[in-house]
């Protein structure tokens, strides 16, 4: 069947190998190859180049039609909803991209909501960069991100859910312990762990604002490793209170000078969208206002 052919040739694709492709799709390897090759044959074009240093990679042609057999795949998948919810039997899946602090804080909050009224729902999460997520919800991977508004596309449909404000984090026993707000000059002197991750132009964006300059002593890509060497006493260093505050071993003050992101949830089309997915952002609604 078609539709098949474009599930393995999209998974293919999604996961870089025919043998994962086999194993995730409960298929035979030499299944998911005649599968591809059919395709290619019918169509007259190759759609994937196989190399054994780069391993799989699209073919021009096969660049342009990826986007159309994912929006198929999407379509099918929203008919298949529309008439599981019908009958009262739900189904389906959601593909959600996510970034590092959402995962841990505003995702379980809302699972758990969703989970309770909608159990036979499936979930699959891809975690990145802001500019991951943008890309995979351009391109059809994922059906709903978590964005930050003015860093995603502009036409995403947007489901506002929090203000995170950026706050800065230090050592328990940290001459900062008793100060509700801490003023930027008071960073000149202390030793900086700067983040190299996605909330970097926020950072960097209040010490402009301050006109000075941190004492870097670090750069450091992942939060986690951050929050673990503030709580060594390492250094201090400014980053979203979404994630910190929920940090063992870490006490964080206001900033004199504001600075925060709005997080959002971002669809390609809420109008669009599959029943499961519109279902998803009306509970996001409910729980975040």
């Amino acid at each position: 069947m078609t539709i098949v052919r474009y599930e393995i040739i999209a998974k293919v694709v999604e996961l870089g190998s025919f043998t994962e492709t086999a194993e995730t799709l409960n298929m035979t390897q030499s299944a998911v190859s005649h599968a591809v090759a059919s395709l290619e044959s019918e169509w007259g074009v190759s759609l994937l180049i196989r190399d054994r240093k780069k391993g799989i990679t699209l073919t021009e042609i096969g660049q342009k039609i990826l986007p159309h057999l994912r929006e198929i795949l999407k379509r099918v998948e929203i008919i298949n909803q529309e008439i599981a919810f019908t009958n009262n039997l739900e189904t389906g899946i959601i593909r959600i991209g996510t970034f590092a602090s959402a995962s841990s804080c505003l995702l379980p909050k809302l699972l758990a909501k969703f989970q309770k009224k909608h159990p036979k729902i499936e979930f699959k999460f891809f975690e990145g960069t802001y500019e991951e997520i943008t890309e995979w919800l351009s391109s059809g991977i994922i059906d709903i991100g978590f964005v930050v508004k003015g860093k995603s596309n502009p036409d995403f449909d947007l489901i506002p859910l929090i203000r995170d404000n950026m706050v800065v984090a230090f050592h328990p026993e940290h001459r900062f312990l008793d100060k509700e707000t801490v003023n930027m000059e008071d960073l000149v002197e202390e030793s900086f762990i700067m983040p190299t991750g996605m909330y970097q132009s926020h950072v960097e964006e209040l010490f402009e604002e301050a006109q000075m300059k941190p004492s870097i002593l670090f750069e450091v890509h992942d939060c986690t490793t951050i929050a673990n060497m503030v709580q060594e006493g390492l250094g201090v260093t400014i980053g979203p209170e979404l994630f910190l505050k929920t940090q063992q071993n870490i006490k964080v003050s206001k900033l004199n000078i504001n600075n925060s992101r709005e997080v959002a949830l971002a669809c390609h089309s809420i109008a669009n969208a599959s029943p499961a997915v519109k279902e998803f952002l009306h509970v996001a609604k409910d729980v975040f206002h």
